[in-house]
């Protein structure tokens, strides 16, 4: 390390709170390392009070930028002077670039989502797709897709006091991509489901449910509803073989986790830094692939 860091290096970082156990300064350093790259990329932990001292400091530092984690993505919003589609209709950010004092947020967890599709040979332009889940994750794909085109998407979520959030994502949608239909159901409907699968080509779990202590759970409860040529999805990467997962699998699904979403939404922050393609198939071997 003492190599590479000299009086011109270029700063990047994680914010949000904790941030002691994220992969992501491992991944980065490794990666401008690989490409000759003068920067380096460290954690430091936020708590949501911190944000508008630490959007300060970036620029007092001239930092290139920084990814933004919970439970700090919204807060970050208020701060940036220009947002990216994504990050305007959902309110919130998870990188942010700074360029010459101006600061852009993005949202890269729906591009990550994807592309970790177009990296399997999925296309999501003129599908119909299912998102189960209503949080930051779900959010943010159901955004992304109907920006890339998705002909329509069907959000299922627990109908809780936080159902009228997603209500408001499905009309925000709606209004900036007027073609997409787009419609809302009750998580708990089994029946509506299995009707939407039926008619759908990829279904996608962003919920938490397959994430530990729920492991040996799975949002398909009728595992009918699986067929060969239907894709699967899901978030939750570790494990990176859910209940969802091994299920859909034996119904002759093809089945995708979570592990390549985190890895491309990186990889799309990294383009945004430097201009420039993470080695993503290096990365994924030293830091995905075990």
């Amino acid at each position: 390390m003492e190599n590479r860091i000299s009086g011109t290096t270029g700063l990047l970082a994680l914010i949000g709170s904790p941030v002691g156990h994220s992969g992501s300064p491992a991944m980065y350093n490794y990666s401008f390392q690989k490409l000759g790259l003068d920067y380096v990329y460290v954690a430091f932990d936020v708590p949501q009070h911190e944000v508008p001292k630490a959007i300060e400091a970036m620029r007092t530092f001239h930092m290139r930028g920084c990814n933004v984690t919970m439970p700090d993505k919204t807060e970050a919003v208020t701060y940036m002077d220009e947002l990216s589609p994504a990050a305007r209709l959902m309110g919130a950010v998870n990188t942010i670039v700074n360029d010459n004092g101006k600061l852009t947020g993005y949202m890269t967890d729906g591009e990550g989502f994807v592309q970790n599709l177009r990296d399997h040979g999925v296309q999501i332009q003129g599908e119909k797709i299912i998102v189960a889940g209503g949080g930051g994750a779900a959010t943010a794909i159901q955004i992304q897709c109907a920006l890339d085109g998705a002909r329509e998407i069907s959000i299922f979520n627990t109908k809780d006091a936080f159902f009228a959030r997603t209500l408001e994502t499905a009309e925000k949608i709606r209004r900036e991509r007027p073609d997409c239909i787009v419609n809302v159901f009750d998580l708990a409907d089994e029946t509506a489901m299995k009707a939407e699968i039926a008619s759908s080509g990829i279904f996608a779990n962003a919920t938490i449910v397959g994430m530990k202590p729920m492991d040996n759970e799975s949002i398909v409860k009728d595992l009918s509803a699986f067929r060969p040529g239907l894709v699967v999805c899901d978030a939750v990467y570790n494990p990176k073989e859910t209940r969802l997962l091994r299920e859909a699998k034996a119904a002759g699904c093809t089945c995708i986790s979570g592990e390549g979403m985190l890895l491309w939404q990186g990889a799309a922050a990294f383009r945004l830094y430097t201009g420039q393609e993470m080695p993503v198939e290096e990365v994924k071997a030293r830091f995905f692939n075990n």
